[in-house]
């Protein structure tokens, strides 16, 4: 393999450090910017390479030792290695290349980055895949492979207790999630197995424990089939198959962004596309005259029925946005989307630009699709005011940002 001395010029969207050699972008997996290394290429393509670091010949200031002794094999985190105040400004610059480079924004309004009041235990969900032989872990860095762990160091401590009191040897697992209500203290334990086939358990804990069909079912076992979680003093419910933010406190902070630039005088109707199981419409819902919610999973939209059964002027929308957006009445004031990782297609953007909203406030958590989808709403008339970044995933190459544009 071929050996190269690279300095480490900027951070990709992915996590690796980006040097250049002879012309050609060689992305490099642990390194940070402002770095000398050598590193030895393990994969070299037509316009692109990837290397391994073999030696750091001048670190950067903000190097520091990983706490975890699985970093650098398990493919769960991608940080660890940089000092926190760093990777903030790190993800910052990545959201800002992203509307530069992608968006064709030549000053996006970015703000700082949000911290993390917790950059490690954060998180109230963790989802772990099974070795060959049985054991639990997380998958390998860019591979399949799975790496039995003994501590994840971002998972939040009541994940963690409950985790080293499993026994789950002998179980035809194909996946197991860990849940819990940071605010509530409710845990759920969540088995993936073959065939569907129910374990048979008995436990000691407070734990509900729930088996997921392959066609995403709920098959409950003990306890409940779904938890609580509080955020900004209101309690949702969220079934197992049902998506939540994984960062209560950051998912607080998210919340209170959308409600301010919303605006809301009491008169508005509001749209929430993606709405999941309520979050940001039962924080809108008491500013608003009218809000309508469109979810397609099944689940979660029979939580957000749940969650938002106190509000009468709430209407819960099962299908997807390009199918159910068409067929409602509007104007909208404000439109709110949290689309997934791929963000919104061009027919759900064309159903909701057809509502005429005045403003959108668009929650994404990939910096290049918020970048596309940002192009496509500026051409389409609207103006971008302000980009929030939020670290909803500290130690990881992931963020989650709040974007807002009022038409122009």
């Amino acid at each position: 393999m071929t050996r190269i001395r690279l300095t480490l010029e900027q951070i990709a969207h992915g996590g690796e450090a980006i040097g250049r050699h002879e012309g050609k972008v060689i992305f490099v997996p642990f390194g940070i910017p402002g770095e000398q290394v050598e590193i030895e290429v393990v994969e070299d393509h037509r316009s692109y390479a990837r290397g391994r670091i073999l030696r750091v010949l001048r670190p950067a200031p903000e190097r520091v030792d990983p706490p975890c002794p699985h970093f650098g094999t398990c493919g769960g985190c991608h940080f660890q290695h940089i000092a926190y105040e760093a990777q903030l400004r790190l993800k910052e610059a990545v959201v800002r290349d992203a509307l530069r480079r992608i968006g064709k924004i030549e000053d996006p309004p970015v703000r700082p980055m949000i911290p993390s009041p917790d950059p490690f235990g954060y998180r109230n969900q963790v989802q772990f895949s099974v070795s060959a032989d049985g054991r639990l872990g997380f998958q390998a860095m860019r591979s399949h492979r799975v790496i039995p762990i003994t501590r994840c160091w971002i998972a939040h401590p009541m994940l963690q207790e409950l985790y080293e009191a499993l026994e789950i040897e002998g179980l035809p697992l194909r996946r197991l999630t860990l849940r819990c209500g940071v605010r509530t203290g409710d845990r759920m334990v969540i088995f993936e197995t073959e065939g569907d086939e129910p374990p048979l358990l008995e436990t000691d804990l407070r734990v509900s424990l729930v088996l997921l069909t392959q066609e995403e079912k709920a098959v409950l076992l003990i306890g409940l089939d779904y938890l609580t979680e509080e955020v900004d003093g209101f309690r949702f419910r969220i079934s197992a198959p049902s998506f939540f933010q994984t960062n209560t406190a950051v998912a607080e902070a998210l919340v209170r962004r959308v409600r301010e630039w919303a605006d809301l005088r009491g008169t508005e109707a509001v749209l929430d596309a993606y709405g999941g199981v309520g979050l940001f419409a039962a924080h809108l819902a008491p500013f608003a005259r009218r809000v309508v919610l469109i979810e397609a999973h099944p689940a979660a939209a029979a939580d957000a029925r749940f969650n938002l059964s106190g509000f009468p002027h709430v209407e819960i929308r099962m299908g997807t946005v390009e199918e159910v957006a068409p067929g409602l009445e509007g104007p909208f004031d404000v439109v709110v989307v949290d689309p997934p990782r791929t963000g919104c297609s061009p027919e759900a953007l064309e159903a909701l630009q057809a509502l005429r909203p005045s403003r959108w406030i668009y929650v994404s958590c990939d910096p290049a699709t918020l970048a596309r989808d940002a192009r496509r709403l500026i051409d389409a008339g609207y103006r971008l005011v302000e980009v929030q970044p939020f670290d909803m995933f500290p130690q990881t190459y992931h963020i989650e940002t709040v974007s807002l544009f009022v038409r122009a």
